[in-house]
């Protein structure tokens, strides 16, 4: 028995929530529904903007495995905070929740902890303004070959794929994990962080990952086909295991060339930060604890829908129970 059952890394951001109607949008100059990345002063004058916040370690990949830390796996984070209050905040609430929080917080000069400023709109939907600091930093040196061997599962976050030492780090830690007889994987996150660097996504896709997770927009900015079903054909047939979300459709997952589509229920989200982390953190538990792939599917959906009940990008409710209630376990 390995040491993790699943090691993420991804930007190590500090999430800070409120609530705010589309007027307040408008005055702040914030456009609603999608994450901009924003310069240092910028982040400031947000901040200091936001009344009633909450703040809570956030990060695509660090959600998700807060999720796993709820269903009871072991789990590591490779992430890159500053030795700062937000990071020591973070590096600690990591461990709080149950993950091995493995690179300490960075001393010195460098610059200061990422953290995203999120907006909640009454429709719940959510604009994200996300300055990223030193997360954006992280490269190879911060992967430990050890620790990437003793993992069973690692999991990859798309948004650090802009620098090429984020390339690297992918690399070292999907082939050292590998090496060691365990699965590497991706989630997309970002279908602009594609159209960038998509012949790179691809090759990194083909040759060092075992699964790819992404929703519609993000499985087809991989081709820029007008068709989603043949682009979920040519991303499987360079992975074994493709896993696309898709809103109200469902999920369609692909497997060694069989097809499972699991349905949705429809409800209307009061926050819907961290839904597909949230999914990724189901399925990746039924990936790990070797369910089919109707089973993680539909762990995956019923993660997502306790998440967007409630302001916040991590579950509050017990998902072992949520599950058990399902009939999933």
């Amino acid at each position: 028995m390995k040491k993790y059952q699943v090691v993420g890394i991804g930007n190590a951001i500090v999430d800070v929530l409120t609530r705010a109607d589309d007027s307040f949008l408008e005055h702040m100059g914030i456009t609603k529904g999608i994450m901009q990345l924003i310069e240092r002063e910028r982040a400031e004058l947000l901040y200091g903007a936001m009344e009633g916040r909450v703040q809570a370690p956030g990060g695509s990949v660090a959600n998700t495995l807060a999720g796993l830390g709820n269903l009871g796996l072991r789990t590591a984070f490779i992430g890159r905070v500053h030795d700062d209050a937000l990071g020591r905040f973070y590096a600690e609430a990591m461990e709080k929740d149950g993950t091995a929080f493995v690179n300490p917080p960075v001393p010195g000069g460098e610059l200061p902890t990422s953290r995203s400023m999120i907006f909640v709109s009454p429709d719940g939907e959510r604009s994200m303004n996300t300055y990223l600091g030193i997360s954006a930093e992280l490269g190879p040196d911060d992967v430990d070959e050890d620790v990437a061997a003793n993992a069973e599962i690692v999991f990859l976050e798309g948004y650090l794929f802009d620098k090429d030492k984020g390339k690297d780090a992918f690399i070292r830690l999907a082939r050292a994990c590998r090496a060691a007889g365990g699965k590497a994987g991706i989630a997309i996150s970002d279908p602009f962080c594609v159209e960038r660097h998509r012949e790179d996504f691809l090759q990194l896709i083909e040759h060092e990952m075992d699964y790819v997770i992404g929703n519609e927009a993000e499985i087809r900015s991989l081709y820029q086909d007008n068709s989603l079903e043949a682009d979920l054909d040519r991303v499987a047939a360079i992975c074994p295991l493709v896993i696309c979300t898709r809103s109200g459709d469902g999920v369609t997952i692909l497997k060694d060339g069989v097809r499972t589509d699991v349905p949705v229920t429809k409800i209307v989200p009061v926050d819907a930060t961290g839904a597909g982390d949230q999914f990724a953190a189901g399925f990746l538990y039924g990936l790990a604890t070797g369910t089919d792939m109707a089973t993680a599917g539909r762990m995956g959906t019923v993660a997502a829908t306790e998440v967007i009940t409630h302001m916040g990008p991590r579950p509050e409710a017990s998902l072992p129970e949520l599950f058990r209630a399902a009939g999933l376990i």
